[in-house]
């Protein structure tokens, strides 16, 4: 089951829990995007639905998709790991309220059973140009190493890639930064869930997806950081990673090769899209939802989820944007 899919599932179960009966007409917001935070969303709005508050139909459909729809006004938000440009924004006549969400890391993940592999940081840039394409050259046994990546538009890529050309300036040349790039090697995935597909089914592969996606006979690499230490993605070190971000006027903020001996260094925000005015009757059910996305015991569920939860100024701010919102 897709998680685009069970985001329907889990609002049905919850609208029965609540005592109602999950129709079309019930879903009072819908919204879509990254598919990076999917798996926390659907359980932040599951919850919000049994708890007595708004419906909330979210469609993980990859972050350069829900910002094509938030532009174009077919959904009541979007979702995106990569902020809104300027351009995109002067599009929305009715405005964009931008805030960051949750935080997380970008595992890279294997498939190598009775490998426990470190990267350095050239050769976490190396493998995804191509340059490392056999096992034995990571000193993990041998056999052709089979690179998966994202297919369509995605935030995820883009947090990446910017991390890899902050680590090779070869990568950062040949490659470059973006939602979308033209890899030098690999098969594609659709969302997180895709390249997860092809990882857990494709024994010698590595890829890129959300820490929530590590599962089955998937391990994340340890990349060393700027520090020059070996660290795993988790809740400790994707917490130091975050934790300096900066935010700028727009709510949004980055560092692609984050200081720290404890940060794990491809960590990222992922921000929430909403109209500022046109909210109409939903304004209210939007700033509920917004609201409890961000309240201690939603931002508490992060860790166990794979989750970094936002903590101090980019906490206060966010939770600030909400009033934004307006009919």
């Amino acid at each position: 089951m897709t998680f685009a899919k069970k985001a329907l599932t889990l609002t049905a179960l919850a609208a029965v829990a609540g005592g109602g009966v999950a129709t079309a007409q019930s879903t009072n917001l819908n919204g879509a995007g990254a598919t990076f935070p999917a798996p926390i969303y659907q359980r932040w709005f599951a919850d919000l639905a049994a708890s007595g508050g708004p419906k909330t139909n979210y469609q993980s459909v990859g972050s350069g998709a829900g910002i094509r729809q938030f532009v174009a006004g077919t959904v009541d938000f979007g979702a995106t790991d990569e902020p809104i440009t300027p351009a995109q924004a002067a599009k929305v006549k009715r405005g964009v309220v931008q805030f960051p969400a949750v935080g997380g890391t970008i595992a890279i993940a294997y498939n190598k059973p009775g490998c426990d592999l470190k990267l350095t940081q050239k050769q976490a840039a190396d493998i995804f140009l191509g340059t490392i394409n056999d096992w034995k050259q990571l000193k993990c046994g041998s056999g052709k190493i089979t690179v998966a990546h994202r297919s369509d538009g995605s935030g995820t890529t883009f947090a990446f890639t910017n991390s890899l050309a902050a680590f090779s300036p070869t990568f950062k040349t040949k490659v470059g930064v973006g939602k979308s790039v033209n890899w030098p090697v690999g098969v594609g995935g659709k969302g997180n869930e895709g390249v997860a597909g092809v990882l857990s089914t494709t024994p010698g592969s590595i890829g890129y997806v959300n820490q929530s996606f590590v599962r089955g006979v998937l391990k994340a690499a340890a990349v060393q950081n700027k520090a020059g230490n070996f660290v795993k993605p988790d809740f400790k070190s994707g917490s130091a990673a975050l934790n300096g971000i900066t935010l700028d006027k727009d709510l949004a903020g980055e560092d692609p090769n984050p200081a720290g001996a404890q940060s794990y260094p491809i960590s990222t925000l992922t921000w929430i899209l909403a109209y500022k005015t046109g909210n109409g009757a939903k304004a209210g059910d939007l700033r509920e939802a917004f609201a409890f996305m961000l309240n201690n015991k939603s931002q508490g569920l992060a860790d166990n989820l794979g989750y970094v939860p936002l903590r101090g100024d980019i906490l206060k701010k966010a939770k600030a944007a909400i009033g934004n919102v307006g009919s």
